[in-house]
């Protein structure tokens, strides 16, 4: 497994961009599912979420995308807890380095009551973030 797959939770991993042979390797690992949290265009030659789409659908993956950028809304959060509890386990995060995908699903996991401050703390810290400037 690529070392930049970061476990977060036994069926939560989070990573930065992936190209097509992260996806592969993705599929080859076990993951079942991609959560997209980049936006597209964010920098010169960066696939589009609809490229690694196509890929994760070539190699039997979920795909969803949502879409990070600037201040994280209530809406947003919200959005990735529902996206990460209706997906198929394990399932994948990424954006440009990993952080923004942490820092949302760390944000809903605080907001549902499901983790305490201090567990998301330490999982951030395990995976090689620090969560310590989110509001969790």
């Amino acid at each position: 497994m690529p070392s930049q797959f970061r476990k977060v939770t036994e069926n939560f991993w989070v990573s930065p961009q992936l190209l097509e042979e992260h996806v592969a390797a993705a599929a080859e690992a076990g993951f079942r599912s991609l959560i997209n949290n980049r936006p597209d265009g964010e920098e010169p030659g960066q696939p589009t979420g609809a490229q690694v789409e196509q890929w994760a659908r070539a190699h039997g993956l979920d795909y969803a995308a949502l879409p990070v950028s600037g201040q994280m809304t209530r809406e947003t959060v919200e959005a990735m807890g529902d996206l990460v509890a209706g997906s198929k386990k394990p399932c994948l995060a990424f954006c440009r380095s990993g952080m923004r995908s942490i820092s949302v699903w760390a944000m809903a996991e605080s907001l549902a009551g499901r983790r305490v401050r201090e567990d998301l703390l330490e999982r951030g810290t395990a995976a090689g973030y620090d969560l310590s400037r989110i509001p969790i």
